[in-house]
């Protein structure tokens, strides 16, 4: 009802209350300019910065927003609001009994930055209406119904919060306390066409900014594209050709020869150029066959030489626990203190799990060598049946 009227009284309303009351109650104070002050005389809220574009206290309208999570300030129970007269030009404007509840609002609408003020005074023209409400903010439009409401549509979304601050207020027109130059305030949120497409359009590109940052980011963790394969002619295969022969960028240049096998650049006026780069492939496989050979030998050698170290310090090992045992003997163990002979025997212990894993390791790797050495002597009359065979093969 426009005669509920409401003053933040935190003794009297619920914890439960939207923090976008309060905070936009007392940072409208601030706005108005009056300063907010407790018991104390310590000011309620920090200034409003209007950079941010929104109150801080209003819930975000879309929690997926990002950047607009920002928690309010708490306001200490003892810290209660108070307001003040609010002188205008050509009004004035009486605060509600503070003891009586804050006005009731509906649910605020996306985007919302229109408000429906009722109780207004049967003289309030336009430009009164722009005096006490201009306060809150840019305003955009005023729709003045012929009875006492009308819609206000502001430039920014926080201005609404600091024009519901208002609600409530008795305003009254000069000096006169005639009924129809006093009235009460009732501002509400409001539905508006206009506010609605502004919040989905802006949701909209909100939604592109997020689809393009995380097309970037996709882009800038994927691999770089390989270069382009030139097109084919005299002039490129001569210089495959020549690259095939080369170690460092035979692998380069396989791979433009196979595309142009697959893009079916081999023709009759070609197929020579083709046939002896493939001939130069096949030539490649003796040099890994060697590679690879060679990389066995280096193989080889690694193992042998970690057979030898490991050998090493298993002989190492073999004395300390050597030491250990003997250190157990009577002639010797009588003679230590029970701390240290629990060091003895601990050490012992660990030293001969340690010895086994070690000895373990060096008998699997002459196991695995004894293996192989039998292995060849059975591959070999084999490879050497296969030999004949496809000599035979190839000689029909």
């Amino acid at each position: 009802s426009t005669d509920g009227g409401g003053n933040l009284s935190l003794d009297s309303i619920p914890m439960g209350l939207p923090m976008s009351d309060p905070t936009a109650w007392a940072t409208a104070m601030n706005n108005l300019g009056m300063a907010p002050m407790g018991m104390t005389g310590q000011p309620l809220l920090p200034d409003f910065d209007p950079a941010l574009g929104m109150m801080t206290g209003i819930p975000p309208i879309n929690p997926m927003m990002p950047g607009l999570g920002i928690v309010p300030p708490p306001i200490p129970p003892d810290m209660p609001a108070v307001k003040e007269i609010i002188h205008c030009k050509s009004c004035t404007l009486f605060p509600p009994n503070p003891h009586l509840p804050p006005p009731a609002t509906r649910e605020r609408p996306p985007g919302c930055k229109t408000v429906f003020v009722g109780g207004l005074p049967e003289n309030g023209t336009e430009q009164i209406i722009m005096e006490v409400f201009e306060q809150c903010g840019e305003v955009i439009a005023i729709r003045k119904s012929k009875k006492n409401f009308c819609h206000i549509r502001f430039a920014e979304e926080f201005m609404v919060d600091k024009a519901l601050y208002l609600s409530g207020y008795r305003i009254r027109l000069g000096s006169s306390t005639d009924k129809k130059d006093t009235g009460r305030l009732h501002v509400d949120f409001a539905q508006a066409r206009d506010d609605l497409y502004e919040w989905e359009c802006k949701q909209r590109m909100l939604a592109r900014e997020e689809r393009h940052r995380r097309r970037l980011e996709e882009e800038r963790f994927r691999p770089p594209s390989p270069p382009p394969v030139v097109h084919y002619s005299d002039h490129e295969c001569s210089v495959v050709a020549e690259k095939l022969k080369d170690d460092t960028k035979f692998l380069e240049a396989i791979q433009t020869l196979l595309t142009w096998i697959e893009r079916g650049e081999v023709n009759r006026r070609t197929a020579n150029n083709f046939y002896s780069m493939i001939q130069s492939a096949n030539s490649h496989i003796r040099r890994l066959v060697n590679e690879k050979a060679a990389h066995e030998k280096e193989m080889e050698e690694a193992k042998e030489k970690f057979k030898l170290a490991l050998s090493g310090i298993l002989v190492q090992f073999e004395q300390i626990v050597a030491v250990y045992h003997s250190a157990s003997k009577q002639k010797a163990w009588d003679h230590f203190t029970k701390a240290q002979r629990k060091n003895i025997s601990v050490w012992c212990k660990q030293a001969e799990e340690i010895r086994n894993i070690h000895n373990d390791e060096l008998m699997g790797i002459r196991r695995e060598e004894e293996m192989e050495m039998s292995d060849e002597e059975i591959e070999d009359p084999s490879e050497m049946k296969e030999t004949e065979e496809s000599g035979k093969i190839t000689l029909v």
